[in-house]
This record gives C-alpha cells, structure tokens and sequence, in this order.
C-alpha cells in the first residue's frame, strides 16, 4: 500500500510503515509542509496513496469527499502523543488494514480500535 504522512509524522513511523512492505512519503519530502489541507489531500488522492493524519480537519466529510481518496486514517491519540503511541497507533492502522478496506473511507484510529465514519445513505 501508499501512504502520504502528514506533517504531524516523520521518519520513524515512515519507517515503521517501510518495514512492513510499504511505500510510504511525508508531506515534507514533497515539499507540501506548511501546504493548506485541501492541497494535502487532493495531493494524496491523485497519488493513490492514504493519508495519515493526526489533523482532525480532514475528518470535516463537509470539506472532504473521502469516497474518491485511496483512504484517510485520523490518528487520534488521548492525551500528548508520544513517538511510543504513535508507533503503537501506526501498528493498529496496519492491522485494520489487513482486516478491512479503507479504500474511499474515514477510519479515526484510536487505542486499541479503529472506529469508521458512517456515510449517511440517501433516501
């Protein structure tokens, strides 16, 4: 799988998702650091790769149509997130992917669950 990590990610967890057979780049390597969201995403989208974020902004479904991306994963840690957790969280991610499909989805990965947005069905 791709991933593009956002800015809040660096080399250690690039490498965490590298080890497990992953192409993996940060917004820093493609000079995106400091690029307004939507460029971020739309950047991701057309690169096919799912976005990794701690950046709640890109869990707005108002603002971003996630049905059209590779998959964003909102890394939500409780409290200060120490490069420990991050890694911890990154590894559930991966587990979660193994097990289901992000494709076109919101996935807010937490602790110990992976909890997905629920698109509203039309009437």
């Amino acid at each position: 799988m791709k991933f593009k990590l956002d800015e809040n990610f660096g080399r250690s967890i690039q490498e965490v998702l590298e080890q497990s057979g992953h192409d993996a780049r940060t917004v820093q390597e493609e000079h995106l650091q400091g690029a307004a969201d939507p460029k971020i995403f739309e950047a991701a989208k057309s690169e096919g790769r799912i976005l990794i974020t701690m950046d709640h902004g890109f869990g707005n479904v108002l603002l971003y149509d996630h049905t059209e991306a590779a998959g964003v994963a909102v890394i939500n840690p409780p409290g200060r997130p120490t490069l420990a957790l991050l890694r911890l969280l990154t590894v559930t991610l991966l587990k979660g992917l193994a097990e289901g499909e992000i494709r076109g989805r919101l996935w807010i990965v937490e602790p110990g669950r992976i909890r997905e947005h629920e698109r509203e069905m039309p009437d």
